[in-house]
């Protein structure tokens, strides 16, 4: 008999819907209590039959008045594409959620959120149990270009429905939509005209860099969800370190003091053999 109260042990979930979000990008969606229960920062374990296991943030999508578990994913490698072209109806494996969640400090009141890509996975779903909070809260959503713009109807839908305090804006690198630059570009810009006591991030590591760089410009508590690669989700493989610390038990958020100590955030990352690998630093 299965245990389904362990989430180490692999699950199979039939997938329900797929939807197209963008030209590259996919949402599964998959009936399954323990990632319906997750916060917003921890991970699944999702496994392509025949294919790869990869970690993928936990998404929750509601279909009528039920809400299901769902993973985001670009098409990019073997296993990724293999995901990225599954349909209704067929399966996949899930493990977990793992790893720790971001936080919401008592009394916070102002947040800035600097998001990029499918890192806004779990940044949307924090943007909605901020303003439930009653935290004032601006979201940036970055893309490369207009049509790769990701979760926008979602966000302005959470902002909808919550009818709270706070604001969305965008960038792409091309200036088709928004501003024109960076996602760390344009927080900068906000930053100077306003004063918030909270930044979270998810996205690309260098992006992130440079949102920890802006926390300790303005003095403001960052926290950051790291990717690396990861193979098993429990601790034992080792290949999701970073220094000597292991991103799945350890992470995936780490706050302001603890990326201090992490010198090889945004300057170095390691393959699938384990090898160091260095980011091209940008002109």
């Amino acid at each position: 008999m299965v245990d389904h109260t362990n989430t180490d042990i692999l699950r199979s979930v039939q997938i329900e819907k797929v939807i197209v979000e963008t030209p590259s990008i996919r949402t599964i969606i998959f009936e399954d209590k323990h990632s319906v229960a997750s916060m917003p920062g921890q991970f699944l374990m999702v496994w392509i039959p025949q294919v790869e296991e990869l970690p993928m943030s936990v998404g929750i999508k509601s279909l009528g008045s039920h809400k299901f578990g769902a993973v985001t994913v670009r098409k990019y490698g073997p296993g990724s594409t293999a995901l990225y072209y599954k349909q209704g109806g067929e399966r996949i494996g899930i493990r977990g959620p793992y790893g720790n969640y971001f936080s919401i400090p008592k009394n916070l009141r102002n947040a800035l959120i600097i998001g990029g890509g499918t890192g806004l996975v779990p940044l949307v779903r924090l943007f909605g149990d901020l303003l439930h909070n009653h935290v004032n809260t601006t979201l940036i959503m970055g893309s490369r270009t207009r049509n790769e713009v990701l979760f926008e109807h979602k966000a302005q839908k959470i902002l909808t429905d919550n009818n709270r305090n706070g604001n969305i804006a965008f960038s792409t690198d091309d200036g088709t939509y928004g501003f024109k630059g960076s996602t760390v570009d344009l927080a900068e810009s906000i930053l100077l005209s306003k004063r918030f006591e909270m930044l979270y991030t998810c996205g690309p590591e260098l992006m992130m860099k440079g949102v920890q760089k802006l926390g300790e410009r303005f003095s403001i508590p960052v926290e950051a969800s790291l990717e690396r690669y990861m193979k098993c989700a429990i601790g034992i493989c080792g290949s999701c370190c970073i220094n000597d610390r292991l991103v799945c038990q350890d992470g995936t958020i780490f706050d302001s003091n603890r990326l201090r100590q992490l010198t090889e955030f945004g300057v170095s990352y390691r393959d699938k053999s384990g090898r160091l690998s260095y980011y091209i630093p940008q002109s």
